[in-house]
């Protein structure tokens, strides 16, 4: 914890951490308001899709057919985990699908292991950029602990589901399926089945986004609150060095375990991506 973040209450250390960098609208005020543009989300999840895309181009141009190496056998077992996924689940055409399902896994990791960056990274760098008069302000990196970026993302699947229930099934059965299933095709029922499908596609990209979101949010604040418990030894007090050892232990125990919930939730957002696309191509 540095001395400026040491100035600030536990409350106020938290919450300038949980703050977003944006510069049109301000601060958010609902959960839907498209006047504000959150530019570290948005900035992060797409350096993070350049780099999937360059790890995986990396590997694809470097691949052989002899002993593969460590790179390319990781890779490799991502691959066939991605591929036996998805022809587990997809009944149809999986060209576009397996790649996606490969991409969305690596994307969400890489998104997920930025959350391990110290949390004052940005006190830290603003010491090094004042030498030049340039100040970042506060910044959160890690783009799906932003409910903005998760439920973004959700709402691509929840389009690729239209998608693939139009193009699997045609427009009319698509839209016959929405006012016939699951009452029956009676035409008084048509209400009721399109309320009811509309709630079900409408909790599947809301429930897909706040899952992820939820959980690294969740772990981001864990991290904030054992920066907090290194203040102790900052602050020089008579408990400084159960604050020091609580600090260095705890943060490395919690680092740890926050690995398999990054591996973990972005192999969940995979599986439900596939699932529910899956889904798209079944019939009622």
């Amino acid at each position: 914890m540095t001395t400026q973040a040491a100035t600030l209450t536990p409350s106020d250390y938290i919450l300038e951490h949980l703050q977003n960098f944006n510069s049109i609208g301000g601060k958010q005020h609902s959960i839907v308001d498209f006047t504000v543009i959150n530019w570290d989300t948005l900035c992060w999840s797409v350096l993070c899709a350049l780099a999937t895309m360059l790890v995986l181009w990396c590997c694809a141009r470097k691949v052989t057919s002899g002993i593969p190496g460590r790179f390319q056998a990781a890779i490799e077992m991502v691959v066939e985990m991605a591929e036996d996924q998805s022809k587990s689940i997809i009944h149809g055409d999986r060209s576009f699908i397996a790649p996606l399902a490969l991409t969305v896994f690596v994307w969400v990791i890489l998104m997920n292991t930025i959350d391990l960056i110290p949390v004052d990274w940005v006190y830290g760098l603003n010491s090094v950029l004042g030498l030049f008069h340039l100040h970042l302000p506060h910044h959160r990196a890690v783009a799906t602990a932003d409910l903005n970026g998760t439920l973004g993302m959700s709402c691509s699947v929840l389009l690729l589901m239209f998608y693939y229930g139009i193009k699997i099934k045609g427009l009319s059965g698509f839209t016959h399926e929405l006012v016939s299933a699951p009452f029956g095709a009676k035409w008084y029922l048509a209400p009721f089945n399109l309320l009811l499908n509309s709630i079900e596609y409408l909790a599947k990209g809301v429930s897909l986004g706040m899952r992820l979101f939820g959980n690294m949010y969740a772990g981001e604040l864990v991290f904030l609150l054992i920066a907090l418990l290194g203040s102790i030894w900052h602050f020089e007090a008579n408990t400084s060095v159960f604050g020091f050892v609580g600090h260095v232990l705890a943060g490395t125990i919690w680092a740890i375990f926050h690995i398999l919930v990054i591996l973990l939730q972005a192999f969940i957002f995979m599986m439900l991506t596939l699932i529910y696309l899956g889904q798209a191509h079944e019939s009622h």
